[in-house]
Parts: structure tokens; C-alpha cells; sequence
């Protein structure tokens, strides 16, 4: 342990792999972002070859009209859902904490199970309860006079927001219930001898306490919400509302993948990190304002 060497030893595995999977790549695609491919001949049989484009591609991304209604579409998808989602699994976890609460342990696994089905896997078992015809929540409602598409241009948004919030709202109930279990017991003693409620322990001690908890789920969640592609992907070919660009990962994959152009899917995949650093920023910093504040 002396070693100053020992250290670097032990790490070296989780450092190459860091660097060539996560350092790398990330290199690489700023790299691209500035580049662009031209083709000689009519069919590119001549030779292609890659040029410096300067900030052509980030200009081209930035003017996208779809790119930026996929921006703009999850950003109101980030607005409802992570609200909901957050304020769900803060629920959950002062109920699952609460003196009173009957199996918690069987509860935390209930509510934990979802985030461990796969995302592709959920979307395609959510979907058999959206499809008309298969649904019984279809059924349902169109027995009572309720004509529902869930997969309509109008609802789908939402439908893959209900898999998103079903899949994580149990993670992140168990981040909120670790900041809860370390939340001092004199604190809980001192409030009974005072009096307070269950209500006015949560609002006076718990919810203040948890504060970081918080933020570490919203941040999460916040670039989660920006890196949407597989629930949305997997239900293009079930609905007419969700084009080849219908989130903002899909825009960048359809030009690599299906317009062959690397410059510009690099540079919509940059514009991506970035804004998710500055959402998460703004975030953190509101959060710091208003504690200061307090």
C-alpha cells in the first residue's frame, strides 16, 4: 500500500476502458462534428473524402426545424414527466419510511421491479395494452363511451411518458429513501416530543433534509429525458406521430444511419450533451438560489 504505483495498477483496467469507451468516443464525435463528406462523381464512385466544415453542421442543426421541435417536444416531455415521476417516488419513499408503514421491504422491491425489465422489454409489453384491440384498458374505456388512441399523434407523447415514469420511479425512490435513512433519529424523538405530526414531520424535517436526493434524481432525469430513443424507436412502426426524428437521439441516429451523414449526426449529438449540461446546471443552480433563500 506504500506503493505509489499499487494504485495506478488497480485502476489501470477501469481506465482503459473508461478512456477508449467513454473518452474517446466523445473525442471523436466532436472531431466529426466539424467535418463533412464529399462525394465525387455522380453516384460518389469517384471517391469520397472528408473536409473541414467549420460550424456548417451546427448551423444546419440549429436552423432543423425537426430537431428543434424534438428539442422542443422534450422539453415539455421533461416538464410533465419528471414532475410527475419525482414527486411520485418522493411519496413513496416518506410512505415506505413512515413508523407506520406495513412491509416495506416487500414494497421497495414492488416498486424497485419495473426498473429492472429492460427498457425495450417494457415498451414492447406497455404496448400490448395500448394497441386497439389487444388492450383491455382500450376495451375498457371504449365501453364507457371513452374513444382513446393511445398511440394517436396527440397521446403518444404521453404514453411513452407513462413507460418512462413506470420504469423509474421505483429507482428513484430508493436514491430519496437512502438520503431518508440518514437523516439522524434525534431529530424524529424531538419532533414526537414536540408534538408534530406525520404531515408536519415530513414538510419541517424530512423534505428539507432530502434536498440533495432531489436534485440527484432530477438531474438524472433530465438527461435521461434528452437521451430518449428506445421506447419511442420500438413504437414508430405502431404509430403514425413519431417520425425518424421524433426525439432528439433519433434525429442524430436517423443521419447517421439513414442519411449518411457522421457531421451532422456528431454535431445534433453534441448540441444534445450540451444542452443536458445546461438544463442540469440550471437546475442545480435554481436549487441552490432558493435554499439560499430560505
Amino acid at each position: 500500500m506504500r506503493s505509489r504505483t499499487a494504485p495506478w495498477v488497480l485502476l489501470a483496467p477501469f481506465l482503459v476502458l473508461f478512456i477508449g469507451t467513454m473518452i474517446v468516443p466523445i473525442i471523436m464525435a466532436i472531431g466529426y462534428s466539424f467535418t463533412r463528406v464529399e462525394r465525387s462523381g455522380l453516384l460518389g464512385e469517384a471517391g469520397i473524402r472528408s473536409v473541414f466544415a467549420g460550424f456548417d453542421n451546427y448551423i444546419a442543426a440549429l436552423t432543423n426545424v425537426n430537431f428543434l421541435q424534438a428539442i422542443g417536444r422534450m422539453i415539455l416531455f421533461g416538464a410533465v414527466q419528471v414532475t410527475v415521476m419525482i414527486v411520485a417516488a418522493t411519496v413513496l419513499a416518506l410512505l415506505l419510511e413512515s413508523a407506520s408503514a406495513r412491509w416495506p421491504g416487500f414494497f421497495r422491491a414492488a416498486y424497485f421491479l419495473p426498473y429492472g425489465i429492460p427498457g425495450v422489454i417494457a415498451t414492447i409489453l406497455w404496448s400490448f395494452l395500448y394497441i386497439p384491440g389487444l388492450s383491455p384498458i382500450v376495451d375498457v374505456l371504449g365501453a364507457i363511451g371513452l374513444d382513446v388512441d393511445f398511440l394517436g399523434p396527440n397521446m403518444v407523447l404521453w404514453s411513452i411518458a407513462n413507460i418512462v415514469t413506470w420504469t423509474y420511479t421505483g429507482y428513484n425512490m430508493l436514491i430519496i429513501i437512502a438520503q431518508l435513512k440518514s437523516i439522524p433519529g434525534e431529530l424524529y424523538e424531538a419532533a414526537k416530543l414536540d408534538g408534530a405530526s406525520s404531515l408536519r414531520v415530513a414538510l419541517a424535517i424530512q423534505l428539507p433534509l432530502i434536498r440533495p436526493a432531489l436534485m440527484l434524481t432530477v438531474i438524472f432525469s433530465i438527461i435521461g429525458t434528452l437521451q430518449l430513443f428506445a421506447e419511442p424507436r420500438l413504437l414508430q412502426t405502431m404509430s403514425a406521430g413519431i417520425t425518424s426524428e421524433y426525439t432528439p437521439n433519433m434525429s442524430a441516429y436517423a443521419f447517421a444511419f439513414q442519411y449518411n451523414d457522421i457531421g451532422m449526426a456528431a454535431a445534433q449529438s453534441v448540441i444534445i450533451a450540451v444542452a443536458a449540461f445546461l438544463l442540469s446546471a440550471i437546475a442545480l443552480g435554481v436549487s441552490n438560489w432558493t435554499e439560499k433563500r430560505r
